[in-house]
């Protein structure tokens, strides 16, 4: 599996780095992990240099501080903290912290008793990583979030000091290939994150209480996992819990090289138990199927993606679907390297309430960036259509301008926000078309530590919207994260 998602976008100096950049500036998402690949596969070549803030703190190695001329920055001593023996045996302290602020004068489009919010959100993690040599890592993070001016504060917006991540990662020759096992509280996303994601955009990461196994070799990677979902709560610390009422898990093969881009598929099954739906409730037990390519061929990038969905809700057979592409050219030249891209995308709704099937998609796990930050669209029954131009005017700086059209899949099944919240009084109401939006944004890298962007967003809604009470939507979102 590859971890694709990210936090600092970088100017494209290549083809591969042009896709990697691309593909996340599309969604106005912000990258390093992005760029992370790309800077493990030059440090193999060249000499050992410090590693870059990763997204996943858990995949930087340290031990290059081995050597004490590498160490130049302060705090290096707890960077490595040398456990005698080898240089890979060490134990490395890190830290982040993230202070957002967000305006959104209509939240949930003002429905549902929702109305104007302005907040400051703060995210603070510390973690330690121990390498017992190389094929034993220990790796615990803790975290912080809380939320200040809040009108409403919601699971994934505030959680006192609390267990992250926690869990022993082994890996060794099999097969000819490699075996990689990791076990305990950890973090898991697929690909462009669209439905299986660490869900950064929010102020509370999501994490699995999961068992993950991988074996790879040369282009193949076959991973197997099986998970319960963390929940959040913020009533006290170290209050965060998973069990059976909530599962996922399922088998996933991976092929690199497949013509001019690589190919991966998975079947999962997801259970949740007492689901609600607009028009049922009851367990929820979803079979899915997904298929992914993904490439590029000069300057052109792209990554398709479909999922199939069957199984059941309470009463009723499950039949849903979604797609997405995302599609691009970049121009690889010093004047601001501009990259189109064009983002399609659709997903199933319910069309008939009393027929015995239910066909809203299930977006399980969506990544909060995927679309824009402001959380108005959820990745059910919808299509939509979304252009945009990326440029980077200095090495330091991108800015993303797109407009996004949308619609509803079906009109018999409500609009969704995220994640898959419906608006009231929507469902068999009013049009097709749900509404329009605008979004603008701007990343701009201080140092390898110190980050900051803001993106603005204006979501102009149609009459299917207007009708059940809601009005147009302004959001505002300034960000400055530190990575030690």
């Amino acid at each position: 599996m590859r971890w694709l998602s990210a936090r600092r976008r970088v100017r494209p100096a290549s083809a591969c780095r042009a896709l990697a950049c691309g593909l996340a500036c599309a969604a106005g998402l912000t990258v390093a992990e992005a760029t992370f690949a790309d800077a493990l596969s030059a440090s193999q070549t060249a000499a050992p240099a410090r590693p870059a803030i990763a997204f996943h703190r858990w995949q930087e190695d340290w031990s290059v501080l081995a050597d004490p001329a590498l160490r130049t920055q302060p705090l290096d001593r707890l960077k490595y903290l040398p456990l005698g023996g080898s240089p890979d045996r060490y134990l490395s302290l890190g830290a982040n912290l993230r202070e957002r602020f967000e305006s959104n004068d209509a939240a949930g489009f003002g429905t549902a008793h929702r109305s104007a919010d302005s907040r400051l959100l703060q995210r603070a993690q510390l973690h330690a990583d121990l390498r017992w040599g190389p094929h034993v890592q220990v790796f615990t993070q803790l975290e912080d979030a809380r939320t200040a001016g809040a009108a409403r504060v919601g699971p994934a917006d505030a959680n006192r000091l609390d267990l992250r991540q926690a869990f022993v990662a082994l890996n060794g020759p099999a097969g000819g290939g490699t075996w990689k096992l990791r076990a305990g509280r950890q973090e898991m996303g697929f690909d462009l994150q669209r439905f299986v994601a660490v869900r950064d955009g929010p102020n509370v990461r999501q994490a699995f209480d999961a068992l993950w196994l991988n074996w790879e070799r040369g282009p193949w990677r076959v991973i197997s996992f099986a998970s319960q979902p963390v929940q959040y709560r913020s009533a006290r610390t170290f209050d965060d819990y998973s069990n059976g009422h909530l599962r996922f898990g399922g088998f996933r093969v991976e092929r690199q090289r497949v013509g001019p881009g690589d190919l991966a598929a998975y079947v999962a099954h997801y259970r949740r138990d007492d689901a609600h739906f607009p028009g049922v409730s009851g367990d929820e037990r979803r079979d899915i199927l997904d298929l992914r390519y993904a490439g590029q061929r000069g300057g052109l990038d792209w990554d398709l993606e479909a999922m199939r969905q069957t199984g059941r809700v309470g009463t009723k057979a499950v039949r849903a679907w979604a797609t997405g592409a995302r599609l691009g050219y970049t121009w690889d030249q010093p004047a601001w390297t501009p990259r189109l891209g064009l983002q399609l995308d659709s997903a199933s709704g319910d069309r008939h309430a009393g027929d015995g099937r239910l066909g809203s998609f299930n977006p399980l796990f969506p990544n909060g960036y995927y679309f824009t930050l402001g959380g108005y669209t959820g990745y059910a029954n919808l299509l939509h259509v979304k252009p945009s131009i990326t440029v980077h005017p200095t090495a330091r700086l991108d800015v993303l301008a797109a407009v996004g059209w949308q619609w509803r899949q079906t009109t018999a099944d409500a609009v969704y926000l995220q994640p898959d919240v419906p608006v009231p009084g929507t469902a068999g109401h009013g049009g097709r078309r749900t509404g329009s939006y605008t979004q603008l944004r701007l990343d701009y890298r201080v140092s390898h530590q110190l980050h900051t962007d803001l993106e603005w967003v204006h979501y102009r809604v149609a009459p299917a919207i207007r009708q059940a009470g809601g009005h147009d939507a302004d959001y505002l979102e300034l960000e400055l994260s530190f990575g030690w």
